[in-house]
């Protein structure tokens, strides 16, 4: 059975630091594009940052310059160092496994809560 497990998440003060984490299971994960997402309360799930099987990364203007995703496939896991933190930063976050070499659908995770208090 395919999974995403995400931790790393918790509370932190505004400029403060957290990475988080996800480990993929039962997926072959050097061909599967990682990317995090996240979901404020009553805000739709928006995108974050993703890197690529060739580790090539993108990451949205919000947290472009404080955030950084990383990879470790001997681990199958993807990492989010997130630096600077800010109050609007806080949000459910999601890992997700985009597949390169098949159809079928993406895998999520179940996220892990991440709070940055002002």
């Amino acid at each position: 059975q395919v999974q995403l497990v995400e931790s790393g998440g918790g509370l932190v003060h505004t400029g403060g630091s957290l990475r988080l984490s996800c480990v993929a299971s039962e997926i072959a994960f050097s061909t599967y594009v990682m990317g995090w997402y996240r979901q404020a309360p009553g805000k739709q799930r928006e995108f974050v940052a993703i890197i690529s099987t060739g580790g090539i990364t993108n990451y949205a203007n919000s947290v472009y310059g404080r955030f950084t995703c990383s990879r470790d496939n001997a681990k199958n896991t993807v990492y989010l160092q997130m630096n600077s933190l800010k109050p609007e930063d806080t949000a459910v976050y999601y890992c997700n496994a985009h597949p390169t070499r098949t159809t079928h659908a993406d895998y999520w995770g179940q996220g892990t809560q991440v709070t940055v208090s002002s």
